[in-house]
């Protein structure tokens, strides 16, 4: 696994975000919402102060790995929906401010773009080849930790959802952290 680390570690960043998220109708008064053919809608409807919503800004932690030298990186859409600010900090320390290029929420998918060349890329397989009992590794900032790694096996090719058949996902047992994206 060593030579694995050593080869793709490079490519591997930390991403955080900051989104703005409305709290719900009832955040401040702790008050139900209900619906307006509801006996104690009205009752209930006086209490309240007629103002929208708080907002407040939240933070959240990913990670990504960069699939071009021009600054392409490949994270989770999770990771990256509805951010008001995205920013990427390398290995070497340095940051910069990204942007959505595209994403997939149905495969929880982002690409996202920083303005740098002459990164390290890493190393990317063939699902098409990839067999079941085949050793895997995460690399990523778990919890905020730069560069962890974990290891595991390929527990099934194949699989999908429930209900859903968009994404044949690969089952793995190896770690995966909040934050490891």
């Amino acid at each position: 696994f060593t030579g694995l680390v050593r080869e793709n570690s490079p490519a591997v960043v930390n991403i955080s975000t900051k989104r703005t998220v409305q709290a719900g109708p009832d955040a401040d008064s702790g008050l139900p919402e209900l619906p307006e053919d509801h006996p104690f809608h009205d009752f209930f409807d006086r209490f309240r102060d007629g103002e929208e919503p708080p907002t407040f800004e939240t933070d959240s932690l990913g990670s990504g790995f960069i699939i071009d030298a021009d600054g392409y990186i490949l994270t989770n859409h999770h990771v990256v929906k509805d951010a008001t600010e995205i920013v990427v900090r390398l290995p070497d320390r340095r940051e910069f401010d990204a942007e959505v290029v595209g994403a997939d929420p149905r495969s929880d998918l982002a690409l996202i773009a920083i303005d740098t060349s002459g990164l390290p890329t890493v190393t990317i397989g063939r699902s098409s080849k990839l067999q079941v009992g085949e050793w895997v590794l995460a690399i990523g900032s778990p919890f905020g930790f730069d560069h962890s790694v974990t290891a595991g096996i390929v527990s099934a090719l194949g699989r999908n959802l429930p209900q859903e058949n968009y994404v044949p996902f690969i089952q793995t047992d190896v770690a995966i952290n909040p934050g490891n994206s």
